[in-house]
């Protein structure tokens, strides 16, 4: 599991939340990227204390543009692929049979049977995802096991109209494609329809997962910024990591 991370004030707590649901995930390996040209303190801390087998790395965005100035507004690119050149240097085409990857963001929630159902990934599984596209949820609509349309608002006509954190894909799909990573350069809103497709998926080797895409087992649910009127006037210990 790929997941992107910056320094935020809530940063700790989505991090120790996550870690507490992967606690319950067996045979797993969190890559945890930090978006910054160094370790932090607090992200070094939560890995050490958790109970998940965890690789830390660090890689500073460089290639931000934001939609107002023309670029697709993209975040944690590089930060994903840095996890994904990390897989491909640790493991050979010999052992990627079984593995399976996973972009998991830092700040959304997470149903262990999603862990358990991607397993079973031969190509590229898919599911909804609650509370994204401005909608109660997006994702594939799909009848045995297969995909047949999707529900979504924002470009439609996308080849794979695809939150991030809505598929997962077999590892020897990307170690027999050792030149393809996570386009910046993707318009808004096409960073996965652009990766897919340049892995050279078909919309029909989608495999549904969560029932038919009918259970949500991912949402995205931003913890909101804490609001701290008196912390100026009265700072408390500042040794303490909250």
């Amino acid at each position: 599991m790929i997941t992107p991370t910056y320094k935020r004030l809530t940063q700790k707590v989505d991090l120790v939340r996550l870690c507490q649901t992967l606690m319950l995930v067996s045979n797993v390996t969190w890559i945890v990227i930090e978006d910054a040209s160094t370790y932090s303190k607090v992200v070094t801390n939560v890995l050490n204390n958790c109970k998940v087998k965890s690789v830390h790395l660090h890689e500073k965005t460089t290639t931000f543009v934001s939609r107002r100035k023309g670029g697709g507004g993209h975040r944690g690119v590089e930060q994903r692929n840095r996890g994904l050149k990390w897989i491909r240097d640790n493991h050979g085409l010999k052992d990627s049979k079984m593995g399976v990857v996973y972009f998991g963001d830092d700040d959304n929630g997470y149903d262990i049977r999603l862990f358990h159902e991607m397993r079973f990934t031969s190509i590229v599984s898919v599911w909804p995802v609650g509370f994204v596209g401005m909608l109660r949820y997006e994702g594939p609509n799909c009848q045995d096991g297969r995909v047949v349309s999707f529900h979504t608002s924002f470009r439609p006509d996308r080849t794979f109209p695809l939150d991030m954190g809505a598929f997962a894909v077999n590892l020897q799909i990307l170690m027999n494609k050792p030149e393809v990573y996570i386009n910046h350069k993707s318009a808004a809103g096409m960073l996965e329809t652009t990766f897919l497709s340049d892995l050279e998926v078909k919309p029909s080797q989608l495999e549904a997962r969560a029932n038919d895409c009918k259970n949500i087992y991912v949402w995205h649910i931003k913890t909101e910024k804490p609001k701290m009127p008196y912390e100026r006037q009265n700072p408390g210990d500042k040794t303490i990591e909250v």
